[in-house]
Order: C-alpha cells, then structure tokens, then sequence
C-alpha cells in the first residue's frame, strides 16, 4: 500500500502535535508535585538502566541494519522508542513524587556537570520530532529519506541516552 500526500500531512500534523505537546506535558507535570504521595525513590537507578538499554538498542540497530537485516533492526528501533516513553514516563513520575537532588559536586566538575545535563535536556526535546519524523519515513516505505533522517537522529538520540546515564551516575551520590 502506497502511502498519499493525504497520509503524509496527515502524520505531519501528528509529529508536529507530539513535538510541542510532549514537551509542555513533562514541563507541566515536571512542576507539580502530588500532595501527600510516597516518594518513587526507587525510580532513577531504573530509568537510568532504560537510558543505557536504549543505547545499547541503537547501536545493536545500527549493526543490524549495516548487516541487511531490516525486521531485527525495525523491531530493535521500535524497542527503543517504548523505552523512551517508559523513561519518560518514570522520569516525570519521579519528579511529581519526589523533592530535586541539587548536584552537590564542587568546582570544575559541577560545570562538566550542568553542561552535560543541559545539552541532554536541550537534545533530549529535538530528538522527539527527529525520532517520530525517521520512523514515519520508514513506515511510509521512504527508505531513502529515512537514511536520511537516521544520520542525524541516531548520534542525537545516542547522545541523549548515554548522557542520561552518565547525569545518574554524577549526580546519584546525591540522592537523598
């Protein structure tokens, strides 16, 4: 089944819809917190884990598809767009139960510290449309321009995970 114009506008809008809401939603959220609700301290090692899994993911795709081996990569892709929304999901949840962990780190190190958390928060928004934009192109058959896309969304979305997991590591010594 050929995909139309009409089918492409369509998921246009739906990528476009998702790349401002998503973003909006977790700033919303990110700044309620839930009265009275346990604290989900448990969360940040696992949501750390999902970020170190999906890089793993990626670069297992990445090998997949340099192999020819299109349905391993396309399920491996999948896999780590549900991984993403599972850390996401997590993410917010934490933050809706539980108090901010200032970075306690001193010196050059806390600068190192609030560079890689800022250019993963920043990269971590754009990766959105880039994922959801690469992966309409594959299920629209449009092999050409979803290598295209995948050029610059695979390093983007790579670094947003791996940074995901080094921001855990720096800052879990201070958890409360």
């Amino acid at each position: 089944m050929e995909a139309t114009i009409k089918d492409e506008k369509k998921i246009k809008r739906f990528i476009t819809v998702l790349s401002i809401a998503i973003p909006a939603v977790v700033a919303l959220l990110f700044g309620y917190k839930i009265p009275d609700a346990e604290p989900l301290s448990f969360l940040p090692p696992i949501y750390a884990t999902t970020n170190a899994l999906t890089a793993i993911l990626l670069i297992s795709a990445l090998i997949a598809i340099k192999g020819g081996k299109q349905k391993l990569h396309a399920r491996l892709m999948t896999s780590c767009i549900v991984l993403s929304v599972l850390f996401l999901v997590m993410y917010v949840a934490y933050h809706m139960t539980s108090d901010p962990t200032p970075f306690g780190g001193e010196g050059s190190i806390r600068y190192v510290y609030y560079f890689i958390l800022f250019s993963h928060i920043t990269l971590s928004i754009a990766v959105i449309p880039l994922v959801l934009i690469t992966y309409s192109k594959s299920y629209l058959k449009d092999f050409i321009a979803h290598k295209r896309w995948a050029k610059y969304t695979f390093p983007i979305w790579l670094y947003v995970a791996i940074t995901g997991v080094v921001v855990y590591v720096m800052i879990s010594p201070y958890y409360a």
